[in-house]
């Protein structure tokens, strides 16, 4: 063994940053950089150990009950995300597994949503980041479609419209603005926050390129009535020679309603639904990242919609708003479908639904809130307060974030933006235990609450008049107590 000289040992601790303690580095004298990349470099160890420090403040995603997005995944799915991480899906002639890979879960998707296909026959679709893109994909396909209709018609095309709930996600609002077609909105109501059939149908005309129906509101989980939206449609295209067609945003619900609700008609079952987006990284139980785009059948999905490029080995034909893309949750999402098949999801479904059922008992016995969600949707629990002239639903949301959960407060949309709702969402990983713990601390919560915001006890004329006495004094008639003699 060879000692270094007291002198050499001095010199090497001064110089070498990794012979000094973490906390006494220099590395961490200074804060990180916010605004500018720094001039030197530093050890990765200190890079890392900064970073995750500073990430302790954010919240922890299981207890994010804001969110529909997976959180927890299975070892063996980390391990395939990461050994896969490398590999951009857009080349897919030098991926063309992973390719496969994609294809296959387009095709058990279609099928799940009981797409018209043949056995053998290969299903129309895509992956994209979520199903912001995925809409914005459906969206384009329609106003393509109905502006070639319109053009072989020699009629106008520059004023498309979408009819829509006010309760859908802000993406619909985005594809309005971005790509100029004008957003018809059905407004809601208070005890119906979802978008009415009839009304809908109502606000269709000539111009109009879908109906968008929501199998799971945003708002409190309901699925919208597809079928009377349908069967409602029907009759008004019979009447006007139209074809106006319906596209269901499935982000949500696509997957729970084949599993839960499998008699529930809002798919390719009835004829005037062409396209449906679904969230992989919702109820598709992958990390964030992944969503899916299903059409009926090719000629939903107008040809000169699609691009053609060879420039990465082999012809292909592209139809996304992004170009490259991670191959991980698409692989991720084919590991889940084989992995846990028709019944793994049935049971992880039936386990969120009950869950849901076991939050939402639990916060009616406590004799405070409405509930605004329904049994039959996304697991979903949405409420509100009975009585919030005390303190509001925002302030339920702020306490119980000191404690570690994330439970948001939001208005509703205009027509019923004075109400206000708490929403728990109830995802796979979820357990019983902190589903009861939930609701415990939401109890505790609203006992606090009721201590620093005692209800205010109203005393009547006649009250006054009595002169009530208890046994400090006497209450007099201008209501201020009065020592006994």
């Amino acid at each position: 063994m060879v000692y270094l000289k007291e002198e050499s040992a001095t010199a090497a601790s001064e110089s070498d940053p990794f012979l000094q303690s973490n906390f006494a580095s220099l590395y961490v004298r200074d804060s990180l950089p916010r605004y500018r990349m720094p001039k030197n470099s530093i050890p990765k160890e200190v890079a890392y150990q900064n970073l995750t420090d500073e990430l302790q403040l954010d919240g922890i995603p299981k207890l994010n009950l804001a969110s529909f997005v997976t959180t927890s995944m299975e070892e063996e799915c980390n391990k395939l995300i990461m050994e896969s991480i490398n590999k951009n899906y857009v080349d897919m002639d030098e991926y063309p597994v992973t390719t496969d890979f994609h294809n296959r879960c387009v095709n058990m998707i279609a099928r799940l949503f009981h797409a018209p296909l043949e056995d053998s026959k290969a299903a129309i679709g895509a992956g994209t980041v979520g199903s912001s893109e995925a809409i914005m994909m459906a969206g384009l396909a329609f106003k393509r479609k109905w502006q070639n209709k319109r053009k072989a018609e020699g009629k106008p095309y520059d004023k498309p419209n979408i009819v829509t709930g006010a309760n859908v996600q802000v993406c619909w609002k985005k594809f309005a603005n971005y790509f100029e077609v004008e957003l018809k909105e059905v407004k809601l109501r208070e005890d119906y926050y979802v978008m009415d059939p009839v009304k809908a149908v109502e606000m269709v005309d000539e111009n109009t390129i879908c109906v968008a129906a929501i199998l799971g509101s945003t708002m409190n989980g309901e699925f919208e009535d597809v079928k009377l939206l349908n069967d409602l449609l029907l009759e008004k295209n019979k009447q006007n020679g139209w074809d106006t067609p319906i596209h269901v945003d499935a982000a949500s619900g696509g997957f729970i309603a084949p599993f839960l609700y499998p008699e529930l008609e809002w798919d390719f079952r009835l004829p005037l639904v062409k396209s449906i987006n679904v969230s992989g990284h919702k109820y598709g139980l992958v990390y964030a990242g992944i969503g899916w785009i299903i059409w009926r059948n090719k000629e939903d999905l107008p040809r000169d919609l699609l691009e053609s490029i060879n420039y990465l080995g082999a012809d292909q034909s592209t139809f996304t708003l992004n170009f490259s893309k991670g191959s991980s949750q698409i692989i991720a999402q084919y590991y889940l479908l084989v992995r846990l098949g028709f019944e793994g999801y049935r049971n992880v479904m039936e386990n969120c639904h009950q869950n849901a059922m076991v939050i939402k008992e639990g916060i009616e016995k406590t004799g405070c809130f409405n509930i605004l969600s329904k049994d039959k949707g996304v697991p979903v629990v949405a409420f509100n307060l009975k009585d919030n002239s005390r303190y509001k639903e925002f302030k339920i949301s702020e306490m119980l974030r000191t404690i570690g959960w994330i439970v948001p407060a939001y208005s509703m949309p205009e027509d019923a933006k004075h109400v206000n709702v708490l929403r728990v969402v109830i995802r796979a990983e979820l357990s019983r235990t902190m589903a009861e713990r939930l609701v415990f601390d939401i109890t505790n919560v609203v006992h606090k609450l009721d201590k620093l915001h005692p209800a205010q006890v109203e005393v009547s004329p006649k009250m006054l008049a009595t002169c009530a006495t208890d046994e400090n004094g006497v209450v007099g008639q201008d209501g201020t107590m009065e020592k006994k003699n």
